[in-house]
């Protein structure tokens, strides 16, 4: 449950986060004790800020973790081939002690597993120690902490769910046969709203037949929401007051402002579950560890707003009223700016990691663009960026240092803001150093590139000049090989010449001096002409 670094669906993470037994779990609870222990304690550390004062539970909140994290099973070097035989089903939370997200996410797990265990799940819940016991966890294709996977009679799948307790029972209940939910009284709808605080709802008048059919091959295919059903106009009506029909109807209930959406289109499965990803996430997400996989993994445009908690309240309602206008399109993220682990990477494609300014983003995953909007963020100015973002017409943002001053520079300093002019509209030959700060061979190029400087300082029409490409973008510089020299002939920039860093100081200026006596023919041929 590594925290995914974003953008450019760049590396978007490749996240995939990864019983009734055949002998005692008094044993396995004995055994496992200490471990239970452990990590009560370090919730509660985890509680207090992490600063090792003992803050602890009320005891009957206490007792229930405990007693939770005893049905789960403790795996070890004996019982865990029998655990994964024995069970058709198994999902196992490979962990390690040290491991924070291991911790955040142990006492989710282990409520899960009480949840299902009063369910009567089939399921099997299970843990293991994976730096305890690291040649059971390499068997079980356990490579990092924590990762979650489902055993289906013994053949292993990832966990694709979600990592809140219901969450993980919803998922968990689908993998291993109840896609659906079906609620017979007012009692059973209680109970169920108590539990649930996003739920699908489908009325028939009969379980059966084609409607039917493909509601339950949504239920089935979809891993995140759990769907309900009735044939009870009244109990329907309670969990979604106003359904329209006491026959056939469909809607999505949510905890928010905008509560209950109904589905306006065919029974049809993949229809229903394009209904459901319009519309499952609220009208702004509030990023967290916890869905910042499902965030990441969306597949639709997506405006995010970096402020400080008590400032976004002022932006809240501007930023649901465009997200009720663009609903299906766009998705609209709040991410809390003192939050290092969750905004950093963010800020840092436009190099504002420092700021602490309210920031409004906007990514395409789909082809890498990022914009700023970079002017007061006014309800109407926030409308027309997100406009111009869904019919792609808003220009692309790139980042670049402040513009640094050349005189008398041997080499110039280029930036993104600067690039167009120092490089492309230049009618001079130009050498260009492109680097990046943890480049290992950057400062041998370095040191090249200003012996080179020296050596052809007074040519007129030859400048050198160096960008640092961490920092600064340009749409005509996709370089990803650092550090790269590049030779901008003055008659066409178009098609600059890739110089090898690999050749000796003189090997280059002879290369050089060869691509300048090139351009100066070709100019006295345009002459003549």
């Amino acid at each position: 449950m590594s925290t995914p670094k974003p953008p450019s669906r760049l590396a978007y993470l490749t996240i995939v986060l990864l019983l009734s037994l055949s002998f005692s779990i008094s044993v396995a609870a004995s055994e496992d004790s200490d471990d239970i222990d452990e990590l009560i304690a370090l919730d509660e550390a985890e509680e207090g800020g992490g600063s090792g004062t003992h803050n602890p539970k009320p005891s009957s909140e206490a007792e229930v973790l405990t007693k939770a994290q005893r049905i789960v099973l403790e795996l070890n070097n004996d019982n865990t081939q029998r655990a994964i035989d024995g069970n058709e089903y198994v999902l196992v939370l490979g962990y390690a002690p040290w491991c924070v997200r291991s911790a955040e996410l142990m006492p989710r797990f282990a409520e899960a597993a009480s949840s299902l265990n009063e369910l009567k799940s089939p399921l099997l819940m299970a843990k293991i120690d994976a730096e305890r016991y690291p040649k059971v966890a390499s068997n079980l294709a356990i490579k990092g902490y924590p990762t979650l996977l489902l055993f289906v009679n013994g053949t292993s799948q990832p966990y694709t769910g979600g990592f809140s307790t219901e969450e993980i029972v919803i998922w968990a209940r689908k993998k291993t046969g109840t896609p659906i939910i079906r609620i017979n009284s007012f009692d059973e709808a209680n109970n169920f709203l108590k539990k649930h605080s996003m739920f699908t709802i489908g009325v028939f008048d009969k379980f059966e037949g084609p409607d039917y059919d493909e509601f339950v091959k949504a239920a089935t295919t979809d891993n995140d929401i759990q769907f309900v059903e009735t044939n009870s106009p009244q109990i329907a009506n309670l969990l979604y007051p106003d359904v329209k029909s006491d026959n056939l109807f469909l809607g999505i209930v949510k905890s928010e402002p905008e509560r209950y959406t109904s589905y306006e289109g065919d029974f049809k499965k993949d229809k229903i579950l394009q209904f459901l990803n319009d519309n499952k996430f609220p009208l702004v997400t509030f990023l967290s560890e916890l869905n910042s996989v499902k965030v990441y993994s969306s597949d639709k445009l997506q405006v995010y707003v970096f402020a400080e908690a008590d400032e976004f309240k002022k932006l809240l309602e501007p930023f649901q009223d465009a997200a009720k206008k663009f609903r299906s399109k766009i998705m609209f993220v709040f991410v809390d700016i003192k939050d290092e682990n969750l905004a950093k990477p963010f800020l840092t494609l436009f190099g504002l990691e420092d700021s602490e300014d309210t920031l409004i983003t906007a990514f395409d995953y789909k082809t890498g663009a990022k914009y700023l909007l970079e002017s007061d963020p006014t309800p109407a100015r926030i409308e027309e960026f997100c406009s111009g973002l869904f019919k792609g017409i808003l220009p692309p943002f790139y980042k670049s240092q402040s513009i640094p001053d050349n005189k008398d520079a041997d080499i110039l300093t280029v930036v993104g803001k600067t690039f167009d002019d120092l490089v492309l509209s230049n009618s001079k030959n130009i050498i260009l150093e492109i680097h990046t700060p943890w480049c290992l061979n950057c400062e041998t190029t370095s040191k090249q590139v200003e012996k080179l400087a020296k050596h052809f300082k007074g040519l007129e029409n030859l400048v050198f000049a160096k960008i640092d490409v961490s920092v600064n973008e340009h749409p005509n510089l996709q370089v990803d090989d650092y550090p790269t020299l590049l030779f901008y002939p003055g008659a066409n920039k178009s098609k600059p010449i890739k110089l090898s860093t690999k050749s000796s100081s003189k090997e280059l200026a002879m290369l050089i001096n060869k691509y300048l006596k090139e351009e100066a023919r070709d100019d006295v041929v345009k002459d003549e002409l």
